[in-house]
């Protein structure tokens, strides 16, 4: 038979209740806020004591008071911060299976798509997901399963405030690693991520790819490697660690190829593949104008070119001097003019038979122009010039190159 104690205690539980089923948004509110200041670290067994072993009835309601008023954005931060006092105590399993069992994590990412609420709503329903997922690989897979890569990738792009962007990088983060069946959706949507507007988010997930130990997985997200690689790595130039390691796998050659192809676009749409088949994907990438990624891939020759000798030559064999002549004449945009006369000054300073290509090509006054400043070269150029270059046929041959390694 229960003791004295444990009826009071029973009554006092009940009483909590039956205030909470007939109290006012100010009324939970304020049972929420005492509900916080009393409980939160709690464990589990200490909630249970709390509650007299029926703390479930007021998760529970708490969670159907969720579902019924999210939209509104109604108390929602103290709501998921309570409901975090469940889901983060010590030997929490079961509050975590009840919440799953009623939609829980539907209705977390369900908020981080509502415009209309707070982000501080969004940051919070963001660290129950990031508890939910630090719970173990099922339940990883389930928040996979709701689509919540989008979800969570969605809110990174959209988001803007840094503590958003930055708790949905560290949830994304967490899907990656100990979650084999879905981790090569999450690199997809973290490469996509790649193309958004946003800097901060941008940054976030080139430091995720940074921490991407095994290359072998990265690739994976390619079953075709083609030159979309390099268009999508031309948004890793603040990370260039990141391309050098890449530089050591099996994507080397692909990418090598994909930047110099980068130096003389075609009339033909920005390539497609599977990743940016999703129409918003899609979207954001068309927006990228074809001129922005000469330029990056005429840098980021420059940096690797400066970085290693060896692949220097490689970029010789694949023709990088014809084309950063072409990038030289567009005059449509400055910066690809520029990116492409620095780097094409490495390999002329490097090499002595491509100094003869190139003054060859541009002409003794030109040329001289180049060598004495190639960074304000295209300031001084004119219509013919510009021409000249565009037009240009430069082909080093495979003796000549040959020449190059015997001479190394």
């Amino acid at each position: 038979m229960s003791s004295s104690k444990e009826q009071a205690s029973i009554s006092q539980v009940m009483c909590f209740l039956h205030e909470w089923d007939q109290g006012s948004k100010t009324v939970r509110s304020r049972m929420l806020n005492d509900f916080l200041a009393k409980n939160t670290g709690k464990t589990c067994p200490e909630l249970e004591l709390e509650f007299a072993q029926v703390a479930s009835l007021f998760l529970a309601r708490l969670t159907a008071w969720i579902r019924l008023t999210y939209m509104f954005g109604t108390c929602l931060d103290i709501q998921l911060r309570a409901v975090g006092v469940f889901l983060s105590a010590n030997s929490s399993h079961q509050y975590m299976i009840e919440f799953l069992e009623v939609g829980g994590v539907l209705t977390l990412l369900e908020i981080l798509g509502q415009d209309k609420l707070k982000e501080g709503d969004k940051t919070e329903a963001l660290r129950l997901l990031q508890i939910i997922a630090n719970a173990g690989q099922k339940y990883k897979e389930l928040i996979c399963e709701s689509y919540g890569v989008k979800a969570v990738a969605e809110c990174l792009a959209k988001s803007e405030t840094e503590g958003t962007q930055e708790s949905a990088a560290v949830l994304l983060e967490s899907l990656a690693y100990g979650n084999p069946k879905y981790q090569n959706q999450v690199y997809k949507g973290l490469i996509a991520l790649l193309t958004c507007t946003s800097p901060r988010a941008q940054q976030l997930v080139l430091q995720i790819l940074l921490y991407i130990s095994n290359l072998t997985l990265f690739v994976v997200a390619f079953p075709t490697v083609n030159p979309t690689v390099s268009y999508l790595l031309l948004f890793l130039l603040p990370a260039i660690e990141l391309i050098t390691e890449l530089m050591q796998s099996e994507v080397r050659l692909a990418l090598l190829r994909g930047l110099v192809a980068f130096l003389k676009p075609t009339k033909e749409r920005n390539p497609k593949h599977k990743i940016l088949e999703d129409p918003e994907v899609a979207k954001m990438t068309d927006s990228l104008p074809v001129l922005l990624q000469q330029a990056a891939s005429a840098k980021t020759i420059r940096i690797l070119a400066q970085t290693s000798e060896e692949m220097s030559k490689e970029l010789l064999s694949l023709r990088v001097i014809h084309h950063l002549l072409y990038a030289m004449g567009n005059q449509e945009h400055a910066d690809s003019q520029r990116q492409a006369s620095l780097a094409l000054e490495h390999f002329v300073r490097m090499y002595p038979v491509v100094e003869e290509h190139v003054c060859r090509a541009m002409g003794t006054r030109l040329f001289q122009s180049f060598m004495h400043n190639a960074d304000v070269l295209h300031l001084n150029m004119d219509d013919i010039q510009a021409d000249i270059l565009r037009s240009n046929k430069v082909n080093i041959s495979c003796g000549e190159l040959t020449n190059l390694e015997r001479h190394s």
